[in-house]
């Protein structure tokens, strides 16, 4: 049994889509598939129920899924000890957004190499809401997301920074400006409904805007759905709606003239950005003092 067909199905336990694990794990959906249904003929065992409109685990699937994570684990855990000497040795795989290797990552890891040479970071990036996932399928040792909640107690978070979140408008003169101006959005009672929103289309985030709009008994009019907060920042700078997005990505965009943060009623809570990594994970040498170095670096700053 491959260590790669554990990790393409912790990520089917983790999504229950064939096809959102291939877009994670750069396969066809048609190697996802034969990946599990490969598992299920060793095991002699059906781990995923499957019909047209949903994907469950079965019970020899749940059972499974908790003894490939820590095959996993264990896996990492002894490449670095026959690996290893007095100097840490290995690779990190840490997954994160374009933003965040600039805004947060480049600090941590420069300390990081100056105190662990001998460790490769290998950085993958993409869309934040990702992150969790693909730690959870044991793709990546760490990513640097929001955190979730609730978070699961299969992983552990360690905050590295809290960025406010923005509600934004066009800055430019146009239909959706001229709508939010038309009345007070800083008053309890605004009628949001006729406001186009740009909203992220996952992740911690749109967790964060649905609850916040839960809390209005509002039916925002969603103009779009984007992956990665980069993307509604640009949209709403080009004046097809309201979004929302972090401060830090506003401030790293290159967009931060085009838009304006409109003050609400109640903000958003703000986003609390860490490293985020399985439990278990937490026993790998490598991923210890990446930690420790975050930990370290962010006390520097404050």
């Amino acid at each position: 049994m491959e260590m790669r067909s554990l990790q393409v199905f912790l990520s089917v336990a983790d999504t229950l889509n064939f096809s959102r694990s291939a877009e994670l794990m750069h396969l066809s959906v048609s190697a996802v598939s034969r990946t599990v249904q490969r598992l299920e003929e060793e095991l002699d065992q059906c781990l995923l129920e499957r019909d047209k409109r949903s994907m469950r685990l079965t019970p020899a699937g749940r059972t499974f899924r908790d003894y490939a994570q820590r095959a996993l684990a264990e896996w990492q855990s002894l490449r670095g000890q026959l690996r290893g000497d007095r100097q840490l040795v290995g690779e990190v795989n840490l997954f994160c957004s374009v933003t965040a290797v600039y805004s947060i990552l480049a600090p941590i890891l420069e300390a990081f190499r100056l105190q662990h040479p001998a460790v490769e970071i290998l950085l993958h990036t993409g869309d934040q809401a990702d992150g969790i996932a693909r730690v959870l399928s044991g793709r990546e040792d760490l990513a640097v997301t929001g955190r979730p909640e609730p978070l699961s107690p299969r992983l552990a978070f360690l905050s590295v920074l809290q960025s406010p979140m923005l509600v934004l408008m066009p800055a430019a003169d146009c239909a959706v400006r001229r709508s939010v101006l038309a009345g007070d959005p800083a008053s309890a009672d605004f009628d949001w409904s006729g406001i186009p929103f740009i909203v992220p289309e996952r992740g911690v985030t749109k967790g964060l805007f649905d609850q916040w709009m839960a809390r209005r008994s509002a039916q925002p009019r969603i103009y779009a759905q984007v992956a990665g907060h980069e993307a509604i920042v640009a949209m709403v700078g080009l004046g097809l709606g309201v979004g929302i997005a972090p401060e830090l990505v506003v401030r790293a965009s290159g967009m931060a003239e085009r838009v304006t943060p409109i003050a609400v009623w109640e903000p958003l809570p703000a986003l609390d950005i860490g490293l985020c990594s399985l439990q278990s994970r937490l026993e790998d040498p490598r991923v210890k003092a990446l930690r420790e170095v975050a930990q370290q670096t962010t006390q520097q700053r404050l």
